[in-house]
Order: C-alpha cells, then sequence, then structure tokens
C-alpha cells in the first residue's frame, strides 16, 4: 500500500479535520468559552493533527510496518506519537483556559490524558484515509493483475505467432544446406527457448539465473539469424542467488534492440548488457532506423505494468541521439 499522500487524501483530510474544527467551535460557543480558547486550542488541535497523521503516513508506516515489519516499534513509536501530540493540545488548553500551571495534572495523568487525547484527534480521519488508501491499493492491484495477465498472453502469442515462426524456420532452412551441426544447435536453442516459454506462462518471477539463460539462446538466434550485424557483450558483476526478474523481462529488452535498429550496411549494433547488484541494464548503440518516438514498447510498457506489483522500483530510460539504455531492478524475494 502507498502511504504517500494524493490530492484526494489532502481533500478528504481537509474536510474531516475542517468538519471537526467547526464541531469544537460550536461546541466553545455552546459553553461560552473566551476567545483566547478560540484562537488557541483549535489552531493547536489542526497543527497536531496533521503533524500526527503526517508522521504516521511519511515515516512511521512506511520504516515499520511495510519494508521491514517491527511491530513493537510501530506499537510504541505510534503511543509516542500520539500521546506527545495530545499532551501539547492539553497544555495549550489549559494554558489558553488561563489555569494554574502548579494545578496542571501529576506527570502520569497527563501522559495518560496526552494519550487519550491523540488517539481520539488522530484516530478518526488516520482511520478513514487508510481504509481509503486500502481500497485504492486493492483496486489497482487487481488492474494491473487483470492487465498482465492479458499482456501475458499477448506475449505467449506473439512468441508463437507464425510471423516468429516464419523467421526462425527460414534461417533453419539457410543452415540445413550451409552449416547442418549449426542447424541441429539453432533447432536446440530454439526449443529451450519455447520449452522455457510454456513452463514458465504463469510464473510472474523468475531467478536471474534461468533469465540469463534464456537471454543466452534468444542471443544465439538473433545472432545466427542476423550474422554480424548485433554485438553483444554480457557483464555478470554479481552472484545470482536470490535474485529474480520478471518473467521473459530479458527476451523483451532485446526484443526491443532489433525491433528498434537495423543495421545501415555500415557499423554493426553494440549491445551490452550489465548486471549489478539492484540493476539489470540493456544499452545499445543507435542505428538510424531507430524509432525515436514511441520506443516504450508494448513488451516494455507490460515490464512497467509488472514491476507496480512486484517493486517500488520502475525501469528507467536514458536516451541520446547515439545510445539507448534501459535500466530494469533485479528482484530480491528474502533477506
Amino acid at each position: 500500500m502507498n502511504t504517500k499522500l494524493n490530492r484526494s487524501d489532502f481533500i478528504l483530510l481537509g474536510i474531516i479535520i475542517g468538519v471537526t474544527s467547526l464541531l469544537n467551535v460550536w461546541q466553545y460557543y455552546v459553553y461560552g468559552n473566551d476567545p483566547l480558547e478560540f484562537i488557541v486550542d483549535i489552531p493547536t488541535y489542526i497543527v497536531m493533527a496533521c503533524i500526527a497523521i503526517g508522521l504516521f503516513m511519511y515515516w512511521l508506516m512506511p520504516n515499520y510496518l511495510l519494508d521491514k515489519p517491527n511491530y513493537f516499534a510501530f506499537i510504541s513509536l505510534a503511543i509516542l506519537i500520539l500521546t506527545v501530540t495530545g499532551f501539547i493540545e492539553n497544555l495549550a488548553g489549559y494554558w489558553s483556559c488561563e489555569n494554574d500551571c502548579n494545578e496542571f495534572p501529576i506527570w502520569h495523568r497527563a501522559i495518560l490524558n496526552g494519550l487519550f487525547v491523540g488517539a481520539d484527534n488522530v484516530g478518526i480521519p488516520l482511520g478513514i484515509l487508510l481504509t481509503k488508501k486500502f481500497y485504492e491499493s486493492q483496486t489497482q492491484v487487481v488492474k494491473i493483475q487483470k492487465q498482465q495477465k492479458e499482456n501475458e498472453l499477448k506475449l505467449l502469442r506473439s512468441q508463437l505467432d507464425p510471423h516468429f515462426l516464419f523467421n526462425n524456420l527460414n534461417t533453419l532452412d539457410a543452415l540445413i544446406d550451409s552449416d547442418a551441426v549449426k542447424a541441429k544447435e539453432y533447432i536446440n536453442r530454439l526449443s529451450l527457448i519455447y520449452r522455457y516459454l510454456i513452463q514458465t506462462k504463469d510464473a510472474e518471477v523468475m531467478e536471474l539465473s534461468k533469465e540469463m539463460n534464456l537471454a543466452e539462446n534468444y542471443i544465439f538466434l538473433i545472432q545466427t539469424r542476423f550474422g554480424d550485424d548485433y554485438d553483444f557483450h554480457v557483464n555478470k558483476n554479481i552472484d545470482f542467488s536470490n535474485k529474480f526478474l520478471p518473467t521473459g523481462a530479458v527476451q523483451a529488452l532485446l526484443e526491443n534492440v532489433v525491433k528498434h535498429n537495423k543495421v545501415n550496411g555500415e557499423n554493426k549494433i553494440q549491445v551490452i548488457i550489465d548486471i549489478d547488484e539492484g540493476w539489470l541494464t540493456v544499452a545499445n548503440k543507435k542505428s538510424n532506423f531507430t524509432k525515436t518516438k514511441d520506443s516504450f514498447g508494448t513488451g516494455l510498457l507490460n515490464l512497467k505494468s509488472r514491476y507496480q506489483l512486484l517493486s517500488k522500483e520502475t525501469p528507467k530510460i536514458v536516451e541520446s541521439e547515439t545510445e539507448y539504455e534501459i535500466s530494469i531492478p533485479i528482484i530480491k524475494l528474502s533477506n
């Protein structure tokens, strides 16, 4: 669940706190409170409520409840935040009534009263806000899951598309006459790709090592089909254990290179795959054939949607006139 507040969240909080403030003003009026109490107590309530909610949404929940849950720390800090903000509001209210500070409740009673006031002020707006955020997150999850299934089905169909088979069969036909040994290797690599696609069609993520095995087989098909048009270099800078990617992610990046770059008879397309601790990056020299508009194609849009479910990070693109670079986050499923 995303705890950052959006525009509708601020509007909702404004309405809740505004209505509560008006009710307090009416209550103060009915009881005939002094003007000083209006001036001090209501603004203090608004400020303390906003501070407490902000601490919950931007600091406490992200650090102690969502990322790495620590329930003891979360509960302790939540009580502390409510107690301090409630205590400050109580103190301001006591001062605005022009009471004798010597008559202020003893410390343990003051702390307990602060907790009660803080919980009362923050409980309702925070509860309504979290309910809204939870509903929005569940709706977004359902939407992304539906889109992901549709995109995965399209991706699988694209691999079984007659055009894809036609290109590979043409390459295979040429190899059978010219290089029977390489033709056999080509058949083996092609069968491994199809086997992988079928076996992993329902998997959301796959081990980085298996994704790179698929990439090696796919690169073999590309280089066999296009000859020296594409030059691939893979830099493996990390241990692959406990590292995952969305299934078919690397293949989608390689397809993007071939789709948007064609050798013009001069220089080959240089492609470098860098794998470090947090990111897998595919960088390539651009040819004149490269489409600069809408270069983030269907396969990459699919990846971007899938990362919304799987990671806080999203794919990053850096593009210049001569180079195109896309980085995708490497996912860790356990610590």
